[in-house]
């Protein structure tokens, strides 16, 4: 069975955990964050009803990958991956911001394109754009983390305006932000895909800001496969693509956007283990790596093990 939640009580817990969309977040001491990555899935800001089988350890392994080949550049959150569903940090103030970066216009940005929009969080878009198309330079289109419901778009001026973020470290995390895009889009490149946009978010710690959360997972961030890109964007035709997009579509084709009143269709075994393989395609497709699927019998208690293993061995603020 998939794991869709958790609820360690581990050693110098300080806080309740914190179940968010698809991560259980525990509090250790004053300074250690332990993230699980379950197996929940969500779309349009809504927790599905049913758990993707694997789905945590690919987001949560991915993740890593990522954070490993980018932390020489960027610093990042991460101190160890101690399970494959778990990877321990660094505690860090997260900015209310999410810091989205695309390279092409799709999915939302589409949307809101197609309807009329000419710009985007204070971003301006040039006419005739089609779905799918190259932008001529990556555009940073951020928005307000909501407690509950959709975030929404904000433009830079207005994060500093309303202090959401100082100026300073603004500029920082836009700095951060195209780097981990040009990383993420030339390792993509090297695998024959295309990181068509994603999103990043940091934090403060020790007055630095750092990269926290996952980062170029198919949860964050939408990939192209690069060979046949030209021929189907000249054909006006829909994108093979590796990221949760495909997720998105399914509900939409059966009358779901997550807005008031709307049912989320029956997720069926067969689309849940559709879904599966798709997560686990983009994990061998990226870190050219074959996926070695972890029990999920058992996975409290390996996850538990795990994790105090690792705490008798940190020391804690």
């Amino acid at each position: 069975m998939p794991l869709t939640t958790t609820d360690f009580h581990f050693p110098n817990q300080s806080a309740p955990v914190y179940h968010g969309k698809v991560r259980d977040v525990y509090s250790i001491g004053s300074d250690i964050l332990v993230m699980v990555a379950t197996d929940r899935i969500s779309a349009f800001d809504v927790v599905l009803p049913k758990g993707i089988p694997h789905k945590g350890q690919v987001l949560n392994q991915i993740a890593n990958y990522f954070l490993d080949a980018t932390s020489a550049e960027i610093p990042n959150w991460k101190l160890a991956e101690v399970d494959p569903q778990v990877t321990a940090g660094v505690r860090a103030e997260g900015f209310r911001v999410e810091m989205i970066i695309r390279g092409y216009i799709a999915g939302s940005a589409w949307r809101e394109y197609a309807a009329g929009a000419r710009e985007i969080c204070g971003v301006k878009l040039p006419e005739g754009l089609h779905e799918n198309e190259k932008l001529p330079e990556p555009i940073i289109t951020p928005t307000t983390k909501a407690d509950e419901g959709h975030d929404q778009n904000i433009s830079e001026e207005e994060i500093i305006a309303q202090g959401i973020v100082s100026a300073e470290d603004y500029a920082v995390m836009k700095d951060y932000t195209r780097r981990l895009f040009a990383i993420g889009s030339k390792m993509a490149a090297d695998k024959g895909l295309i990181l068509v946009d994603t999103k990043y978010e940091f934090g403060k710690h020790n007055g630095k800001v750092i990269l926290i959360d996952e980062v170029h997972t198919p949860d964050s961030s939408r990939y192209f496969y690069a060979d046949t890109y030209a021929e189907l964007f000249a054909a006006g035709k829909p994108q093979r693509q590796l990221s949760k997009e495909f997720v998105r579509q399914w509900l939409m084709d059966n009358g779901f956007m997550g807005l008031p009143g709307q049912k989320v269709p029956e997720m069926t075994p067969e689309v849940c283990r559709a879904i599966s393989e798709r997560y686990i395609e983009l994990y061998e497709h990226l870190t050219g790596s074959k996926f070695v699927p972890a029990a999920e019998e058992g996975a409290d208690k390996r996850i538990e093990t795990g994790v105090l293993d690792f705490l008798a061995n940190v020391n804690l603020g």
